[in-house]
């Protein structure tokens, strides 16, 4: 059987065998790089399956065992006293196991930073990608994504030194650790998230929308509101939903700044205690296994279906205004 001399490929070396003439000469060559191209493939494949996997059992697993240190609590007091009681008195006698005003500080806290860093994140992201120059984009952009490096605990230290007595001189109110006080400082977290990634969505519209637009006699303003937003509407919802999460799970602020009284407020200046700052301050002193250690594993089972819940929904609104192509609009 003749065979040609080896040949180079890539960083390869193959040896040609040669069947006879015309197109069976490179065939064994085809055969290899074929099959060579295959392996690659299904190895990757399998790497990405396997981190994939891994990723969902480790969730599965964290979830198991929230599920299994919380549920107990729940022979000492029903469900509906868990989730609709007003008073949180776990290590009075008898204790009051009662999470009310830990939800509605948390869903209050959440809404009023929703309120401020959601306008501002999306409204500086409009400001970067349509307004702007390109040279004070190129600063500015930098400068918001870098307050996302700010560590919680600093934000939470600006919050207690500075705006916690600004406030409370201000607005002459008994202490400036309040609810308001833990949205500003959670917008103020939420805002670089929200604002770099709407940023990227609007960034992405094709150039051809805004040409269209405006060829029909659109303004500037007309075109951003009526064709690029929507258009980039899909990656917005997902800048809001990773900036929200941030905010709805945050511990370190709220357990700073936010006051730590479980009492449901009237006020956005009253002073509050969400469930990650509840978690946070009394598990270190609850007793291993006891009611009070159950009752704070099962707020963090309220707390993870909340975030799921959120997440869920705003998926949805993400899909459902998914921007697909030109023609979808």
């Amino acid at each position: 059987m003749p065979h040609s001399p080896y040949s180079s490929v890539g960083t390869r070396t193959v040896y040609i065998f040669t069947l006879g003439h015309g197109n069976q000469k490179n065939r064994f060559l085809v055969i290899i790089m074929a099959n060579t191209r295959q392996i690659t493939e299904r190895t990757m494949h399998t790497l990405f399956f396997v981190v994939a996997s891994v990723s969902i059992v480790m969730l599965f697993m964290i979830m198991i065992f929230l599920f299994m240190e919380g549920i107990p609590i729940f022979d000492e007091v029903s469900v509906k006293d868990f989730i609709f009681g007003k008073y949180w008195y776990p290590t009075s006698e008898p204790p009051d196991f009662g999470i009310l005003s830990l939800i509605v500080a948390s869903l209050a806290v959440t809404l009023l930073s929703a309120l401020i860093s959601i306008p501002l994140g999306i409204l500086t992201a409009i400001y970067i990608a349509e307004v702007t120059s390109k040279k004070i984009s190129e600063i500015i952009k930098p400068m918001v994504e870098l307050l996302a490096a700010l560590p919680s605990v600093v934000i939470g230290f600006f919050g207690m030194v500075l705006v916690a007595p600004f406030l409370q001189n201000v607005f002459n109110i008994p202490t400036g650790l309040n609810l308001f006080n833990a949205s500003l400082m959670l917008a103020f977290m939420s805002i670089p998230t929200i604002c770099s990634l709407s940023e990227d969505a609007i960034h992405s519209v094709p150039n051809s929308l805004r040409e269209a637009s405006l060829a029909l006699g659109a303004t500037p303003l007309e075109t951003i509101l009526k064709v690029v937003l929507p258009a980039s509407l899909s990656g917005i919802s997902t800048a809001v939903i990773l900036g929200m999460s941030r905010a709805i799970g945050e511990t370190m602020v709220v357990l700073m700044v936010a006051g730590g009284a479980a009492f449901i407020p009237e006020s956005i200046f009253d002073p509050v205690r969400p469930m990650p700052a509840s978690i946070a301050s009394e598990m270190a002193e609850a007793p291993f296994r006891g009611d009070h250690y159950y009752a704070l594993f099962a707020t963090g089972i309220v707390l993870f279906l909340f975030t799921l819940l959120f997440n869920i929904v705003a998926d949805h609104i993400a899909y459902k205004y998914k921007q697909v192509g030109e023609a979808t609009l």
